[in-house]
């Protein structure tokens, strides 16, 4: 089989994380990197052992042996530069959150559609084997009817640069678009979107905050203005609803974990549980998941596909299976967390036609795109 030849923009924190986990992929060739800080970029490239290096993100778009583009920079830039990346005839894998604003992320949605192009973003919970234990265990018809689900996600003091890790790129409204929704919230949204099987969004209420104390003496706190947490309530067209809280910090010791609940099971994902009854019984499971992964992969064909992203954009690539659909599971989520800070902002539930109409292009304008 052909290598797959990749290339990537953007060599920071994200990026490095890309590069190690394409480098433990069979077939994967790193043909070439781009990235602004021109030192940084010819270290890394030494260490990955990727043979060009470009400042101009644009070069590296120019050449014609690269058949996929890894985009790993701030929100507000995912837009412009994915889009740019398929207008060069080349598919398009970026990061998380698919932009900084839901009218930015359809851009990217339809210009995919209308170039013909494969556009993937990262949502690496869609491959963990909680939920592939999950989808296998709906799919089979073992919840029955689904009515609800529960979407989490807890840090007690991880608020990035604000408590001591990562740069205050991350909570800027102008660079990031948002906080924890934006951070953390996509990969548990987007989690139990795709369980659900991505029903149409109705109507979304929430209210988000900003109440822990932090070091305002340090650089840069000042600018500190997106959400530490965040809660939501989201109701899908049939009826489905969700419920949601994302926490950066609060003062409390934990949540429980994400969960679906049918008319005749439920499902926790972490630690995983199967929840059903049996006549008078009510029967609580546990599940041995490193065994359930074994046989996948002693036992399936391609099952190695949807070991991570990078595993399963790979496969695309060389065929061996159809692209999920995470471009419009992303889509749906910037529409969800979108429409919680509208609710917010407005005090009242919203619609999503609401969210469309009034969502804006937070995109960092780049010369020559």
């Amino acid at each position: 089989m052909d290598p797959v030849r990749i290339g990537i923009i953007g060599v920071g924190q994200i990026g490095k994380a890309h590069l190690h986990a394409y480098k433990k992929i069979p077939g994967v060739e790193l043909v070439a990197l781009a990235d602004i800080d021109a030192a940084e970029g010819r270290r890394v490239s030494e260490e990955f052992g990727i043979p060009h290096v470009y400042t101009d993100f644009r070069e590296l778009l120019r050449r014609d042996d690269i058949q996929a583009v890894d985009v790993c920079l701030h929100n507000n830039l995912h837009m412009p530069v994915s889009v740019a990346v398929m207008e060069a005839g080349k598919d398009a894998y970026c990061e998380k959150p698919m932009a900084g604003s839901y009218r930015d992320a359809l851009t990217m949605f339809e210009a995919a559609a209308s170039l013909g192009r494969r556009l993937h973003i990262q949502l690496s919970t869609l491959y963990s084997n909680e939920t592939r234990a999950a989808k296998a265990l709906i799919d089979g018809g073992h919840l029955g009817h689904i009515y609800h689900a529960r979407s989490t996600g807890f840090r007690r003091r991880g608020r990035p640069y604000v408590d001591g890790y990562g740069t205050s790129s991350f909570v800027q409204k102008a660079i990031a678009g948002g906080g924890a929704f934006y951070d953390m919230g996509v990969y548990h949204i987007a989690c139990m979107l795709h369980l659900l099987g991505c029903p149409p969004v109705a109507r979304i209420s929430g209210k988000v905050y900003q109440e822990t104390d932090y070091d305002m003496t340090r650089p840069d706190a000042h600018l500190y203005d997106v959400e530490e947490l965040g809660m939501g309530f989201v109701k899908f067209a049939g009826g489905v609803t969700l419920d949601i809280i994302e926490s950066w910090a609060i003062q409390l010791d934990g949540f429980e974990s994400s969960s679906i609940v049918g008319s005749t099971g439920g499902i926790r994902l972490e630690p995983f549980g199967f929840f059903t009854s049996l006549g008078d019984f009510s029967l609580s499971s546990t599940v041995n998941l490193g065994e359930t992964s074994y046989r996948w992969h002693q036992l399936r064909e391609n099952a190695d596909a949807y070991d991570s992203s990078q595993h399963h954009w790979v496969a695309v690539q060389q065929g061996r299976v159809p692209l999920l659909p995470t471009a419009k599971i992303a889509l749906d989520t910037m529409l969800i967390s979108e429409g919680i800070y509208l609710s917010d902002r407005l005090g009242h539930e919203v619609s999503a036609e609401d969210v469309c109409a009034q969502s804006v292009s937070t995109a960092i304008a780049l010369a020559g795109v």
